[in-house]
């Protein structure tokens, strides 16, 4: 298992930045799937849920879906990999856990997205108004 506890801190910019030149880097969203669908995503980014409706309970297979996206999988034992788990979820909360529970099971190189997609809440308790991937401008969808 890593030695790292916490996952890297980054803002959008650099996450964008790193996937433009890093072909083996993804862009995985931990939010919910109501989030994913109706609020939007980046765009290239893959749905892994997190916590997710109905129960909101953490998802059991998170780490193994991660893995799987990782052609393959990353063995705990495996070392120096160039494939890089860039997570991101509202605000960087979720994403910063989900984050520890991947170095937690030797998945070595996370990062998450420390502003989130929507950021924190503004004095009017709305979001992407001071952070975030949509307040960055960068590339995104909704369905």
């Amino acid at each position: 298992m890593s030695t790292q506890a916490e996952p890297k801190a980054i803002s959008p910019r650099q996450a964008a930045d790193i996937l433009a030149r890093n072909p083996r880097a993804i862009l995985v969203d931990v939010r919910s799937s109501m989030e994913f669908l109706f609020v939007g995503h980046p765009v290239g980014a893959v749905h892994v849920a997190w916590i997710d409706e109905p129960d909101w309970d953490i998802n059991p297979d998170f780490v193994v879906k991660v893995r799987k996206l990782l052609l393959g999988g990353i063995a705990p034992e495996h070392t120096g990999s160039d494939a890089m788990v860039i997570l991101i979820c509202r605000s960087g909360k979720r994403s910063h856990e989900a984050g520890k529970l991947l170095l937690q099971h030797g998945i070595e190189n996370v990062c998450h997205i420390d502003e989130g997609f929507e950021g924190e809440l503004d004095d009017a308790h709305q979001r992407s108004s001071i952070g975030g991937w949509r307040y960055h401008g960068l590339p995104w969808e909704q369905c």
